[in-house]
């Protein structure tokens, strides 16, 4: 999964590549009984208020900035990541193709709310 470097492989940055390191991380853990839907599901909303949580009490103006100071900016893409993560491991445990759910979704959408 990894180069001679250390750094991410080509493959490790697909969804199906991301989703294997992410199972192989729980299962050298032995996490995979705690795997639940209903787990996963519970920390994907928690990781998701986490996230909320940096936005809590900043304006529209300085929520548009937040990426412009490091410690906050760091702080976004930990929480991003780990919501990804949750989702990513949600959808394998229940088989749910996550590019595919969202492609049909957008179809529908565009059916439900037509441009004007």
């Amino acid at each position: 999964m990894t180069d001679e470097n250390g750094r991410p492989g080509d493959d490790a940055l697909d969804v199906a590549g991301l989703q294997r390191r992410l199972a192989q991380f729980a299962e050298a853990r032995g996490w995979g009984p705690y795997h639940t839907p209903k787990n996963l599901a519970v920390a994907l909303s928690v990781e998701a208020a986490e996230l909320v949580e940096i936005f809590q009490w900043l304006t529209p103006e300085q929520s548009a900035r937040v990426m412009d100071e490091e410690e906050s900016a760091d702080r976004v893409r930990d929480e991003v990541a780990d919501v990804l993560a949750y989702l990513l491991q949600f959808c394998e445990v229940l088989g749910v193709d996550a590019l595919a759910a969202l492609s049909a979704k957008i179809d529908r959408n565009e059916i439900r709310f037509p441009a004007p």
